[in-house]
């Protein structure tokens, strides 16, 4: 209802005509199946037995994953109380680079919870305050029985690596992307003060189509997806000195009309042959520095080109400044933004340097560098979406050992530690009391949501698996324990190597919680309405005359 009624049954306007509202009870529903739609969206593509996405977009690309912030990221959603749930799993994403299914998956299942218990009467905000409670008590329980690893223990890292990718359909393949992704993160990693910082920014991922996914390989240094600018130039260069320039090698152009005027014909030879020195001399300076490499972020002059040809430099021009940043880090030189500034001391250095052709591209390696602190991997599969899909497994096994790296602590996964912080939240909501122990306890089920939904995808019985796993957790060392989705048996996860980052479920917990407290918040939902599309000379589309 946009307007008010005064006693003589006068309308007063309070919103513009034609704003949709909702309010109380009717909002809090709508906004709630709507985020609990996303939800159910992603859980059947959870843990290894999920299912995939086919999504096409309106081009008609299609794209296949059950990588969550993939298909939310492809899916075009509309309702603002699931664009929330999108916005829970680009945090996830962002945040640690992985768990985004369970992120968004606890988060529905908070808000079923909920909305259950304000259908007994229970105010959304006594839901909402113990959701933060229990939220709290989770994540320090978490820290509790995290379990604490070496970060040079290359077989803990491997197991995590390998859990991250299990769900994806890269098959043996994982075991060589989960050896990739430890050495990259490796190279990369650096010391700040007290602690290590694994910034997986500085890797570089390059696809290319063709050859398997056991050719995939990781570059001791940055591949530039660039050619060689002139053809007489060296396709090779071996312990090459390289220049990085981030300034044009061409004879500026005055951003005015300018009149030159010549009395004598000599004059005008005299007037071409100084713009050619001058690019010669720039030239020369490239030359006088030792370097035998140039990558330049700006454009080169043909003449310039031909010049550094005579001179035997291997050189690429328009390379992006992101690359430009990688080399720097991966060769030690440093990015020079004047010709005068230049000094041998300013240049990298690499073992090889070297044009190669890979599918149809043309592409220059900067590799054999020494102790490069950027790196880059080389995807390579038969299919194009096998090549998508193999990025975004690497992405996840770079995200969950820089994560490791960073915070060394790792917990089991299988639902174990749902299933064990679940059982401890319960123990915690009986010293609250009240009405806020009614949705500690909701938070405690809905966290049981991840081993319940891993038996359903696997085509166990739910029922069957929690009663089976709450068993074992109440007994001595069970937090370990979870649910073996191939033999539908409880196990040891620890032992079985199925384990994950401690942040990442830190995370997952965090923004579910808050992206359910904020929608259950909301009482009143007020939408201005879009203005019509203007068809051809001005008029409404679909309006006839009477409409206009």
């Amino acid at each position: 209802m946009a307007y008010l009624t005064t006693q003589g049954g006068q309308p007063v306007l309070i919103l513009k005509e034609g704003t949709g509202r909702r309010r109380g009870r009717e909002a809090q529903r709508n906004n709630i199946m709507a985020a609990r739609i996303i939800g159910e969206v992603l859980r059947s593509t959870l843990g290894p037995r999920g299912m995939d996405k086919m999504l096409i977009d309106s081009l008609g690309d299609i794209t296949i994953t059950n990588d969550g912030a993939a298909i939310l990221d492809e899916v075009e959603v509309e309702h603002p109380a699931a664009k929330m749930m999108v916005e829970v799993a680009k945090t996830q994403d962002d945040m640690v680079g992985d768990g985004t299914t369970t992120a968004v998956v606890f988060a529905g299942e908070l808000l079923k919870r909920a909305e259950e218990l304000i259908d007994q009467n229970i105010h959304p905000l006594i839901v909402v305050s113990g959701y933060r409670k229990a939220a709290q008590k989770a994540v320090e329980i978490l820290d509790k029985i995290g379990i604490p690893i070496d970060i040079n223990n290359r077989s803990v890292l491997r197991k995590v690596a390998l859990t991250s990718m299990a769900s994806k359909s890269v098959g043996t393949a994982r075991e060589t992307l989960a050896d990739i992704a430890i050495d990259a993160v490796k190279q990369i990693t650096e010391r700040r003060g007290d602690k290590w910082v694994a910034d997986i920014d500085n890797i570089q991922i390059v696809k290319k189509e063709g050859k398997s996914l056991f050719d995939s390989q990781l570059i001791k240094g940055i591949i530039i997806d660039k050619e060689v600018v002139h053809v007489g130039m060296p396709k090779i260069v071996k312990k090459a000195k390289i220049a990085l320039l981030d300034s044009p090698v061409e004879i500026e152009k005055t951003e005015f009309s300018a009149e030159i005027r010549i009395k004598d014909p000599t004059q005008i030879q005299a007037f071409l042959d100084q713009e050619t020195q001058m690019l010669q001399n720039m030239v020369e300076k490239i030359t006088t520095s030792g370097a035998k490499v140039l990558f330049c972020q700006k454009g080169i002059d043909d003449m310039a080109q031909h010049f550094l040809a005579k001179k035997g430099i291997l050189t690429a021009r328009r390379v992006k400044q992101s690359d430009m940043e990688k080399l720097s880090r991966a060769t030690g030189g440093i990015i020079v933004t004047n010709f005068d500034d230049l000094k041998s001391t300013d240049l990298g250095t690499a073992g090889l340097v070297e044009e190669r052709k890979v599918g149809d591209d043309k592409m220059i390696f900067v590799e054999e560098c020494k102790k490069p602190k950027s790196v880059a991997i080389l995807i390579r599969a038969g299919l194009e979406r096998m090549v998508d899909e193999a990025e975004r497994a690497m992405n996840d096994a770079l995200s969950v050992v820089s994560d490791v790296i960073e915070n060394n602590k790792i917990v089991p996964g299988g639902g174990a530690i749902e299933a064990e912080v679940a059982k401890e939240v319960r123990s915690f909501a009986k010293k609250v009391g009240g009405r806020e122990q009614l949705a500690i306890e909701a938070f405690a089920d809905a966290l049981e949501i991840i081993p319940k939904t891993l038996a359903e995808n696997a085509g166990l019985d739910p029922i069957d698996i929690l009663v089976a796993l709450r068993s074992a957790h109440e007994k001595q060392k069970g937090n370990l324990m979870g649910v073996n989705v191939f033999s539908g048996k409880i196990v040891n996860m620890h032992s079985n190597g199925v384990i994950e980052p401690i942040a990442v479920k830190e995370q997952a917990i965090k923004s579910a919680t808050e992206a359910a407290s904020m929608i259950l918040r909301i009482d009143d939902v007020i939408a201005a309405t879009k203005p019509k599309e203007k068809g051809p000379g001005g008029m409404p589309e679909g309006g006839g005359d009477e409409e206009y």
